[in-house]
């Protein structure tokens, strides 16, 4: 069957369960109401700005680069808001028809049957569901991409050319929105490499394609301020949480498991958790049977059950114990202590498996009722996905004081010191509990602590240049002791000024904000070379994702007037 064909079929079907889906966040993409995301990590506003922070040469780990750098460019011309709306459903649209493109690639027999089984499977199942609810859009652009990368590398084998290797490197530099998905796509690249028999002198190019698409990540933490090594106190309070009924590897299994208690759907808190576990293993056990003759599939097998298996040693005893090692004395290694995100290696073969699944099926009942039973076993086991994963994904509105601060605040006139400084809080006008929005909506640095309490327990200690504005803050004295550690605006939100500038005059007094200014400050900055080589890096990310758009956009005219002369 063309993909001419096929892929019509697969982006109705990915659209219309991503509107059921995330239907909430519909209206913010027409422009109808809220649309601003505010939820545990997803933190969206009308205008951000390409601070170092951004760049992620700051006080605290790069870790949302350079997804907080592309809003801000963004941002200039749209509201930031609605793109990472559009951003968070065209993940989703893409994930379905990547991850059914690929089933079809590899079980050409199941035809568009199999193919859609494939693209529900990778739509409806707990770890889009959690990591929806954690606020992790970025990382589902990644997850959505690693599909796209398979097929990828296969049309790089069947028919070397330079857009062959434009789009692998536009689809890679997709993933690397974030630094885990940087990390997902390399995965992913070194089993298909190996799968499809990469010839060795093509691996170089591929090297040289992860790496110009880790580039913003990867010199952050080179030429940035903050600590590349992290406590291995997260790897515990991160690490995979068993689900009921089921421990650390009926949860792996399952796509379940993250380390938040509270962003997870009500169905996977109870014992029906295993219920639905076991309907998805019907599928993928059946569906592999079908597709084990395929050398590809194999690989992704592989990797599946490697994945499966380190996810589950490092949620106790020794495994534990090496990870912790390892997070305390490599760089960067910090990435992986919420091991659950890279369960999302487990999507490629769960979704040809599913494919896999019609072409049993098929031997006894119609094309049609063979789809029905899949989706019955994926969708019926977790029905409060629909709707926002039950309504909690929704997008808001910031009240007006929050902008009438924004346009006060410029970027040459001290960073700006939050008070309370809690990293983590609810907003009176928010869903849930989420970041603070300030560091992504002033134009000035935001002087943010990066101290992460996990049940009391303190996961990640604040940055030094924050204790000390902190206790500057929080005692009686002079406000000019701010001004020389760089602080020229002091941020109340809801609660009593620190005593530091009780006695001065608010420049803005809002329903729940309150501004202050102190005088003389200087606005710390990053150097001008670590800022330069963090925009160069940043820019050829960029560029490696326009480059892959537009020799997807060549293929595709050269498709159309093939079809075009053979009619």
């Amino acid at each position: 069957m063309r993909n001419g064909r096929l892929l019509p079929v697969l982006y109705i079907v990915s659209a219309g369960l991503t509107a059921v889906i995330a239907g909430p966040l519909l209206g913010a993409l027409v422009g109808i109401g809220p649309r601003h995301l505010l939820y545990r990590d997803a933190v969206s506003t009308p205008r951000s700005y390409a601070t170092d922070a951004a760049l992620g040469i700051g006080d605290l780990p790069p870790r949302a680069v350079p997804q907080d750098w592309l809003v801000a460019i963004v941002s200039r011309v749209v509201d930031g808001g609605w793109f990472v709306v559009a951003v968070l459903l065209s993940a989703l649209v893409f994930a379905g028809v990547g991850y059914g493109r690929l089933a079809h690639r590899l079980l050409p027999q199941a035809g568009r049957v199999g193919a859609v089984a494939a693209a529900v499977i990778a739509l409806w199942n707990p770890f889009v569901a959690e990591r929806l609810l954690q606020g992790h859009w970025g990382l589902l652009v990644g997850y959505a991409a690693l599909a796209w990368i398979v097929v990828g590398v296969g049309d790089l084998v069947a028919a070397p050319s330079a857009l062959r290797w434009c789009q692998l490197a536009g689809l890679v530099a997709v993933a690397g929105l974030t630094p885990t998905g940087s990390v997902l796509a390399a995965v992913v690249l070194v089993t298909a490499c190996v799968a499809y028999g990469f010839r060795s002198r093509s691996v170089l190019g591929v090297v040289v394609i992860w790496i110009g698409s880790a580039a913003p990540w990867l010199v952050a933490a080179l030429v940035g301020g903050a600590a590349t090594t992290t406590g291995s106190a997260g790897v515990g309070a991160f690490g995979l949480r068993s689900e009921p009924w089921l421990g650390p590897l009926g949860t792996a299994l399952g796509l379940g498991g993250i380390w938040n208690a509270d962003a997870v759907p009500t169905s996977r808190t109870v014992g029906w958790a295993a219920v639905a576990t076991g309907c998805l293993l019907v599928v993928v056990a059946i569906g592999a049977i079908q597709v084990w003759r395929d050398r590809v599939f194999r690989w992704l097998v592989v990797l599946a059950l490697v994945v499966v298996i380190l996810v589950v040693l490092s949620s106790f005893g020794p495994g534990r114990a090496v990870l912790e090692a390892v997070v305390d004395a490599a760089p960067g290694a910090g990435l992986l202590r919420d091991s659950q995100k890279f369960l999302a290696l487990l999507m490629p073969a769960f979704a040809v498996a599913a494919a896999g699944v019609i072409v049993a099926l098929r031997r006894l009942v119609p094309a049609g009722f063979a789809l029905a039973a899949v989706i019955l076993l994926v969708v019926a086991p977790l029905p409060d996905l629909a709707w926002g994963v039950g309504g909690a994904v929704r997008p808001v509105s910031f009240p007006a004081e929050w902008s009438a601060v924004a346009r006060i605040v410029p970027a040459d006139a001290g960073a700006v010191a939050r008070w309370p400084s809690n990293t983590v809080r609810r907003y009176a006008f928010a869903n849930e509990v989420s970041l603070a929005p300030a560091p992504r909506m002033l134009r000035a640095p935001v002087v943010e602590s990066g101290r992460l309490t996990v049940d009391g327990q303190e996961i990640d200690p604040p940055s030094a240049a924050a204790v000390k504005v902190e206790k500057v803050l929080d005692t009686e004295g002079d406000p000019s002791e701010l001004a020389d550690l760089g602080v020229g605006w002091v941020l109340v939100d809801g609660d009593s000024p620190p005593a530091r500038v009780a006695r001065l005059d608010p420049v803005f007094t809002g329903d729940t904000l309150r501004l202050y200014q102190i005088d003389g400050a200087q606005t710390p900055k990053a150097s001008s070379g670590a800022r330069a080589a963090a925009v160069t890096a940043h820019a050829l990310w960029l560029a490696m994702i326009l480059a892959g758009a537009a020799a997807c956009a060549v293929q595709a005219v050269r498709a159309f007037r093939r079809t075009d002369s053979a009619g």
